[in-house]
């Protein structure tokens, strides 16, 4: 792990530490963003340790952040990109954060941050988020036509499959998200339109359609080649030598729907009633807002000094020397 790998801004921000200080840390949060798809729990351990020597640089809580987002700890990761957005003056994850309120089961909050955002004209790509995370705190709520609408005005109003004609990223993401919340209210047919044009339009298959497609495939194979298998058993089984009664035979010939009745559905969205309310800070205990306070009056205690070294021996495909623990 180089810690010339870092950004140069970030590097600049470490400056201002002890130079062993500075080369621990960014080795941390190098390799805090190589694991970070594959292996997040150990990327927010780096980007922990990173923090408890660097807790007042806005780059390190934008790691822990964006580490703990990954891992699903969405109240810690609210709480460290406040913390970066207040310190940097940063709004770029208001998104994020919305989605955060959504995965701590507080929809109402996440629609008020989404609105706030909204007010501030985003740029395109923030705007899928928003839209995205409105959408789906809509669906949270119970309000699956207004969350609909979200999504039919963010692609275009009154889409329809033939229209999706050569998408970005974004609008493919916006018509996955459509796509699903047809198929959990029940419009299989128009769903599969969707789905169908979706993959069309992503070679790639960069938002998975393509994937569950081939998932679908397998399933219904799998079912036919355990039919055949049953039937190959009743077919090769031994014959009695009675004459069998040929209406005893109708009889027992299962009808042909029940296959096709029988085959899994797929589960609907949560359905409940909104309104908006009071912001509600949930899960955040008095210590967090004591903190936060402390932190803003610049009263927040020197970080303690941990032994990392740790993390870096359990970081694979890496030879790293061994560090030394740090000092006072």
């Amino acid at each position: 792990m180089d810690p010339r790998d870092l950004d140069q801004s970030v590097r600049s921000a470490l400056r201002g530490l002890d130079s062993r200080n500075a080369d621990t840390v960014a080795r941390h949060l190098v390799a805090a963003g190589g694991l970070l798809d594959d292996e997040p729990e150990l990327a927010l351990e780096h980007a922990r340790a990173a923090r408890d020597r660097a807790s007042r640089i806005a780059a390190v809580r934008e790691a822990v952040g964006v580490a703990a987002y990954h891992a699903g700890d969405y109240a810690e990761a609210a709480r460290e990109l406040r913390a970066y957005a207040r310190m940097s003056g940063d709004d770029s994850y208001r998104a994020v954060l919305a989605d955060c309120e959504r995965a701590l089961e507080r929809p109402e909050n996440a629609l008020r941050l989404v609105q706030e955002a909204l007010a501030t004209q985003p740029g395109d790509e923030e705007l899928v988020e928003l839209r995205l995370v409105e959408a789906g705190a809509r669906q949270d709520l119970g309000e699956t036509a207004a969350a609909a609408l979200v999504l039919e005005a963010a692609l275009g109003g009154r889409p329809t499959p033939a229209t999706l004609g050569n998408p970005d990223l974004g609008q493919l993401r916006l018509a996955t998200a459509y796509a699903e919340l047809l198929d959990a209210r029940g419009e299989e047919e128009l769903a599969g339109e969707w789905f169908a044009a979706i993959a069309a339009a992503d070679p790639d298959d960069l938002t998975g359609v393509a994937a569950l497609f081939a998932d679908e495939d397998g399933d219904e194979d799998e079912a036919t080649d355990e039919t055949e298998a049953t039937d190959g058993l009743a077919v090769d089984g031994p014959v009695a030598d009675a004459e069998v009664d040929e209406d005893q035979l109708v009889a027992e010939e299962p009808p042909a729907e029940v296959a096709e009745a029988d085959r899994p559905g797929v589960a609907a969205a949560e359905i409940g009633g909104v309104e908006f309310a009071d912001v509600d800070f949930g899960d955040v205990s008095a210590d967090d807002i004591e903190a936060e306070v402390a932190e803003l009056l610049g009263e927040t205690p020197p970080p303690v000094e941990r032994d990392h070294t740790r993390l870096f021996q359990e970081a694979p495909g890496h030879d790293v020397p061994e560090q030394e623990s740090p000092t006072d």
